[in-house]
């Protein structure tokens, strides 16, 4: 497998009034392609300032950043937003859907702002294709006040789809759901990287959850203090299929 995210020394100061906040002090890490990286702390830890950082949302106080080794370190906001574009999709804790909008019609949206916008009939079946992918493709002309917490879910994974990325961060992803539902989404994201090749950043505070990915990095104080394999991988279809009554991923 090849390199696809490198953080080198990175560091990320705020300055909160006159106190100065280190969120990341010297991370050092490598991502390599086909990952499914989970990455885990208490809050504080600077875990989703690391998520920001690599999704190209913020920038590093010093040290270097580089993705499909191109150094997005010292980017401008211009170029990072074409980075975000083309090559990262992003799941929140928080669905961020628009409400009066249909499933189809929210997974859509990303390419109506894209640089290079599709035609209609193009975007459509694009959008189809990748509701489909998680399952939802009979729920396309659904409002997300008729869709479970699953399934909104599933929408926003869709969503992160649309574009091709080859590259997924999830912020929290199960953080709103029930247990069952929480092993479907997982399931998804499990489906994704092994099925699609994707590489997949998961940044979440529970343990179990960080189980489902290949590798779990721990994050303290703005440091990784801990970096390791997976060697007995929690499988979403397997505990699904164990479930008294199992709903398809």
């Amino acid at each position: 497998m090849s390199t696809v995210i490198s953080v080198k020394s990175l560091v990320k100061t705020y300055v909160v009034g006159e106190v100065e906040v280190h969120a990341l002090r010297g991370v050092n890490l490598e991502v390599q392609r086909g990952e499914f990286l989970a990455v885990t702390g208490p809050s504080g830890s600077g875990k989703s300032t690391f998520m920001h950082i690599i999704g190209c949302l913020d920038r590093p106080t010093s040290g270097q950043y580089f993705l499909d080794d191109q150094d997005v370190s010292r980017m401008s906001k211009d170029e990072l937003a074409a980075v975000r574009n083309t090559k990262i999709g992003f799941v929140f804790q928080g669905f961020n859907l628009l409400s009066r909008t249909t499933a189809i019609d929210n997974v859509e949206l990303p390419l109506l702002y894209s640089g290079k916008p599709m035609k209609g009939a193009a975007r459509h079946k694009r959008a189809m294709d990748v509701l489909q992918l998680v399952g939802l493709g009979d729920r396309a002309d659904h409002h997300p006040n008729q869709l479970s917490g699953g399934q909104q879910q599933r929408v926003a994974i869709a969503r992160a789809l649309i574009k091709d990325p080859s590259i997924l961060l999830a912020d929290e992803p199960t953080g709103n759901l029930d247990t069952k539902t929480s092993i479907e989404v997982m399931g998804i994201f499990q489906h994704l990287n092994r099925e699609q090749g994707i590489t997949v950043v998961l940044i979440t505070h529970e343990h179990d959850i960080a189980e489902y990915g290949t590798r779990i990095v721990s994050f303290r104080d703005g440091k990784v203090v801990a970096d390791k394999l997976v060697t007995r991988r929690r499988l979403a279809q397997d505990e699904l299929a164990a479930l008294p009554v199992a709903s398809a991923v």
